[in-house]
């Protein structure tokens, strides 16, 4: 499906109203009280023209990383003081992370925010990558920027349900594995949200 067709479904289907996705869906008897308060962050789901087809842009974190170390992740980031919006958070993000302008991204809509075990509100937004760029991984904290097909990320099929030893317990998640790259946790939680809207 070519990229302008893929934008227009896209648009479509996020204009429907969501309710939000946490970490804490499939582990509900740990789920912290609702009064917590969230720190806000903002990602880009950046979708772009590939060889064999439509394709999203992804992060694996730097294994040097105190946080989340070599996990596959999202452009994107805490919410700055001095960032007008989520959304220009998300966009900033991407520039200083994988080098990709924001004036080559033209924002086709958004997920539902998405709660994490750390406490972060994340705030997903989805971008068409109209023009091309030059991929330049940011040093210390991006370790490789790759990409994966549209078309797997987006099948709920491509997803399941795993479990492992989390702060001594079992705890469930969702992943969504391409090739050499394990995508689980939040970023496979919010492609499953992805997945689940456009179908």
């Amino acid at each position: 499906m070519p990229l302008d067709d893929v934008a227009q479904r896209v648009t479509l289907a996020l204009q429907a109203a969501r309710s939000g996705s946490s970490d804490f869906d499939l582990n509900p008897e740990f789920a912290p009280p609702p009064t917590r308060k969230l720190r806000p962050a903002a990602v880009l789901v950046p979708l772009i023209e590939g060889p064999n087809g439509v394709e999203v842009i992804l992060t694996k974190r730097s294994s040097r990383l105190k946080h989340h170390p070599g996990q596959i992740a999202f452009p994107g980031g805490k919410v700055d003081a001095g960032d007008p919006s989520p959304a220009s958070a998300a966009l900033r993000e991407a520039w200083e992370e994988i080098g990709l302008p924001a004036d080559a991204v033209r924002l086709v809509g958004e997920l539902p925010p998405h709660e994490t075990v750390t406490g972060y509100q994340i705030q997903p937004f989805v971008g068409i990558v109209k023009d091309p760029f030059e991929t330049v991984p940011e040093l210390g904290e991006v370790a490789e920027v790759f990409r994966v097909p549209y078309t797997h990320v987006t099948d709920p099929a491509r997803f399941s349900v795993q479990d492992r030893i989390w702060q001594g317990k079992s705890r469930r998640f969702y992943t969504v594995p391409y090739g050499p790259y394990y995508i689980w946790g939040a970023t496979a939680r919010i492609l499953r949200g992805f997945a689940d809207a456009l179908q």
